[in-house]
């Protein structure tokens, strides 16, 4: 192959970064979903608080305090993805510019997606916790509290593996960082 002809697929290849744009697009999209499913929730907390009970309302805020850090991951994945893969942001000189997008790569970014689900997680569990002394109340035999004790325990496993890798992507973040400061000082 000639070096014009290589040149020419290196620059296809390149800009082949941009058909991501859409999806960023479809995220945000997404996030209008979610905008509309929280005023939904909160239009139907405000209307029925007086004939709520305090748990029914902390569901229903918890479930809101979900929308929103759902909502905070798709603008992490929406900037950050389109500033890491696709093309820089012009934001130097903007006052509202977030702090963490000066210094986002995608290992930054790997970690504040998996920080953001043990977040998400956490508040699921928390309904959960919540929610399962209903159920059990409710349960009419034997079966019934099994299936809601494994489907807790489950959502345990699931918390706990969030957390663990979690801490295994930040500590192999921060070993090639550390693998990298010292190639480069060599």
């Amino acid at each position: 192959m000639s070096h014009k002809a290589i040149n020419a697929l290196e620059k296809f290849i390149f800009a082949s970064r941009w058909l991501q744009a859409p999806l960023y697009l479809g995220l945000i999209f997404a996030q209008g979903v979610y905008v509309y499913k929280f005023l939904a929730e909160l239009y139907h907390l405000v209307s029925h608080a007086t004939s709520l009970s305090e748990v029914d309302i902390m569901l229903i805020v918890l479930g809101l305090i979900d929308v929103v850090m759902v909502a905070n991951l798709l603008i992490m994945v929406t900037v950050g993805g389109y500033q890491t893969f696709v093309s820089r942001l012009d934001l130097d000189d903007h006052p509202d510019q977030p702090e963490w997008l000066s210094h986002v790569n995608a290992g930054v970014l790997k970690i504040k997606l998996a920080t953001a689900l043990i977040g998400i997680s956490s508040i699921h569990l928390l309904k959960v916790f919540i929610d399962v002394g209903n159920k059990m109340t409710q349960a009419t035999d034997a079966f019934q509290l099994m299936v809601i004790e494994h489907g807790v325990m489950y959502q345990i496993a699931i918390h706990v593996t969030f957390v663990v890798s979690a801490l295994v992507m930040a500590y192999t973040d921060k070993v090639m960082n550390s693998t990298l400061l010292m190639t480069k000082d060599h």
